[in-house]
């Protein structure tokens, strides 16, 4: 008898779970009869782990190429710059040059014109020993002014040679810069052309144009105007939660502040993207989450909002866009960005994804 009741209880669980798979059963299959509580609706969230569409490596090149391709441009700015400055300072050393050479013609012309004395006659020419002394200083001030006319003028020329010199060494630098950027350009469309070969260019053609008029305030830069190193170092204030960088969240608040007040999620845990990093946000077209395909006014917001950081890419320091089947890359505008899975979220159809340096 003691061994009836464990076989009792096991019984009993095994006729519970049966009556409780055959309810899940009929809630879940249609035309039983039993009507079916239809589930509480989810809050907005983002995009699943990594379906930032293409592949890791593909963002990897993508990002490698944009990063590249800043630095060089920030580079050949600070060139232009220096040459400009160059040019400056040569303009006034060859003025300078030549207002001394001149000083210099000066004094040739009167030694020519009026016989150099020699120190020894000149002193013996004077009558009284004043005429002596006014003789020696005489000649000790026309010494002097010979002597610093002419140190004037080599160190005068010897600066605009150094000025030349540096000059043409910013010239090449530019070259190398404009080299480099065009080497960038092509890396990422290579990139985006292996990732594309398959797919169907159907976006192209400015589906996903949008306008806007709305500056940004610049983010921060170094002194030499390049972008600072960043982490992943401030909260997050959408509802992902998390950390991202100063940058990102300075583009977050100017997008908000230029009217773009929608959903957004930027932090990510896990992927291989810049959510991670805490350098994305991806900004939701429709007003309360990530849903199917934008279409309408929906569509036209994330057309204006891709439109708003691509105009201000300069200050805000834009890596790429993505937005519509399609990404644009401050090297080299639009692409065609494919590779995808076939949902809205990894296609951006329902989300206008920002990346920042």
């Amino acid at each position: 008898m003691p061994a009836v009741a464990p076989v009792r209880r096991r019984a009993a669980r095994m006729a519970a779970l049966i009556a409780a798979t055959l309810a899940l059963a009929l809630v879940a299959t249609p035309g039983t009869g039993t009507a079916a509580t239809p589930p509480a609706a989810l809050p907005a969230a983002a995009p699943s782990t990594d379906t930032e569409g293409g592949t890791p490596a593909l963002r990897a090149q993508l990002e490698a190429a944009s990063k590249g391709w800043l630095d060089a441009k920030a580079a050949l700015a600070r060139s232009v710059t220096r040459q400009q400055q160059l040019t400056d300072r040569l303009k006034k050393t060859d003025a300078e040059l030549a207002e001394r050479s001149g000083k210099v013609g000066e004094i040739a012309g009167v030694a020519y014109r009026t016989g150099r004395l020699g120190t020894v006659s000149a002193l013996l020419s004077s009558s009284s020993p004043e005429g002596f002394m006014d003789r020696a200083a005489a000649l000790e001030a026309v010494a002097s002014k010979e002597d610093r006319a002419l140190r004037d003028l080599t160190a005068t020329r010897d600066e605009a040679n150094r000025t030349r010199a540096a000059l043409d060494g910013e010239i090449k630098e530019q070259r190398k810069q404009v080299a480099v950027m065009a080497k960038r350009k092509q890396q990422a469309e290579r990139a985006l052309e292996v990732a594309n070969a398959n797919a169907v260019n159907s976006s192209a053609g400015g589906s996903n144009r949008g306008t806007s008029t709305a500056n940004a305030d610049p983010a921060p830069r170094n002194p030499d105007g390049s972008w600072p190193k960043e982490s992943c170092s401030v909260n997050d204030p959408t509802p992902a939660s998390g950390c991202i960088t100063p940058r990102a969240l300075h583009a977050l608040k100017q997008a908000k502040a230029a009217g773009f007040t929608r959903y957004v999620s930027c932090h990510r845990n896990g992927g291989s993207g810049e959510h991670p990093k805490g350098r994305a946000c991806d900004f939701a077209a429709q007003k309360n989450g990530f849903g199917g395909d934008a279409t309408g006014g929906d569509k036209t917001y994330g057309n204006n909002l891709a439109a708003y950081f691509i105009r201000n890419s300069d200050r805000l320091a834009v890596l790429y866009v993505i937005w519509y089947r399609q990404i644009w890359l401050p090297s080299s505008g639009w692409k065609s960005y494919s590779g995808a899975g076939g949902d809205p979220s990894s296609d951006h159809t329902n989300h206008v994804h920002l990346s920042v340096y």
